[in-house]
């Protein structure tokens, strides 16, 4: 039985893929006025994302700096000046970021159906838990989803076995009893089920699979209460 249901956070409730489109173009002509792309910005950006943070992951280097090693390439790769203080140039692109921060359509109409039916509903996230509590904050979120679990809190990361079991211990039960939800099949899905917790991949862009030995998978959070019932 599901007691627990638990959301990853970025593209799954809120909108990064979004924010990154609108952030890396300002940026950009904030910092190059003129500039003509070399490629698609949002994409190489999520790219380098994906590229740096296992480093942060493993315990490699800080947070700031697998920011600066991003930033350093997407200037390289784009061809643009390389600022002279990265963090001051990273808290500008930041600024964009920020002010395009937006949940998904789905995303409290779900969390408001689940409401009500005796499941504890939280976060599980990779990022640092400031920032994730803040884009809670602003898409209306926080106060209906708790706890907010990061591996701050939880010593580990997705897909290491120990961030699941640490998630199920704070929440005070079996792995069998939670549910968890998000986008990347790996963290989300694939990677929960190997320590006995159900996990949904939300395909967003319908990349879709037929396997049926694969976690389940929906293409909107609207499928979710249909799926737990």
């Amino acid at each position: 039985m599901i007691r627990a249901v638990l959301f990853d956070l970025d593209e799954t409730l809120f909108d990064h893929r979004g924010a990154v489109t609108h952030a890396a173009v300002a940026w950009t002509r904030a910092l190059s006025p003129g500039h003509r792309p070399l490629t698609d910005l949002p994409a190489l950006w999520l790219e380098l994302e994906r590229r740096h943070l296992p480093a942060w992951h493993a315990g490699e280097c800080s947070f700031a700096e697998q920011r600066r090693r991003r930033l350093r390439d997407f200037c390289r790769l784009m061809r643009l000046p390389l600022p002279t203080d990265l963090d001051a140039a990273y808290a500008d692109f930041l600024r964009h970021y920020e002010a395009a921060w937006t949940a998904f359509p789905d995303a409290a109409d779900t969390v408001d159906t689940l409401t009500g039916r005796g499941l504890t509903l939280g976060i599980l996230t990779n990022g640092v838990p400031v920032q994730q509590e803040a884009k809670l904050r602003r898409i209306g979120l926080m106060d209906r989803l708790d706890p907010v679990l990061t591996p701050d809190a939880l010593g580990a990361f997705k897909p290491a076995p120990e961030c699941y079991l640490a998630a199920a211990a704070k929440l005070g039960l079996r792995p069998q009893e939670i549910l968890l939800v998000g986008d990347d099949r790996e963290l989300d899905a694939i990677g929960p089920s190997r320590v006995g917790m159900r996990g949904v991949w939300l395909d967003r862009h319908d990349t879709g699979h037929t396997d049926p030995h694969r976690p389940p998978r929906i293409t909107s959070l609207r499928e979710l209460p249909a799926l737990l019932a």
